[in-house]
């Protein structure tokens, strides 16, 4: 495109791929490599005097972040299983917007039958879910959930819909974990809706 844009005319300097490389979202998609992408992207430009623009955080860090809930309890309707958890769609909206797929597997590791399930959470609403018939391993209320590759997309595109404060987000480096965003509470819901009530009255 730039080459043919070039031709007529237009003063084309800059190739903007966006985020350019994709992550496994299943555990048998294979990750894509970063050195392999790089040197085919050298291969196609060299000589064509563009300056390459990449936004490549989600091949960074989409991996690299997970959104733990705990199983609240569990539900059958007829021949359908649900699990329902403590996060919901306001935590990591993909699921309900793209109906994008996220790994889950449970923290602890244990021996269980496989089921197939929803797991949703418990915000009334049709679209609150974070798989649908999944296949996974038993779980019981209690039970934490890591749902895998949210470091791109969990914290970045969360609301506080249906009033709900947002998680903390926890960096763990080795055996060393940080809080590096607090939990949000219910006064950090309500803090610019009171402040309305502080304002002097126009005369």
């Amino acid at each position: 495109m730039a080459e043919v844009l070039r031709a007529r005319g237009l003063g084309i300097s800059h190739l903007d791929l966006g985020g350019g490389l994709a992550v496994a979202y299943r555990i048998e998609d294979a990750t894509p490599s970063i050195e392999t992408y790089a040197q085919s992207l050298a291969n196609a430009l060299q000589g064509k005097n563009l300056r390459l623009m990449l936004e490549p955080g989600r091949s960074i860090i989409g991996q690299a972040g997970v959104l733990l809930t705990k199983v609240l309890y569990r539900k059958r309707t007829g021949r359908k299983e649900f699990i329902v958890v403590d996060a919901a769609m306001n935590d990591l909206i993909r699921p309900a917007l793209y109906q994008s797929h996220h790994e889950i597997i449970p923290v602890c590791r244990k021996e269980a039958a496989e089921i197939v399930a929803d797991v949703v959470g418990p915000v009334c609403e049709t679209g609150d879910f974070l798989a649908r018939g999944r296949k996974m391993r038993d779980v019981a209320p209690g039970e934490l959930l890591a749902i895998c590759t949210a470091g791109a997309y969990g914290f970045v595109l969360a609301s506080n819909y249906n009033s709900r404060p947002r998680p903390a987000e926890v960096l763990v480096d080795n055996t060393q974990f940080h809080v590096i965003r607090r939990r949000e509470t219910y006064e950090d819901l309500v803090r610019g809706e009171t402040a309305l009530g502080t304002r002097p009255a126009k005369a």
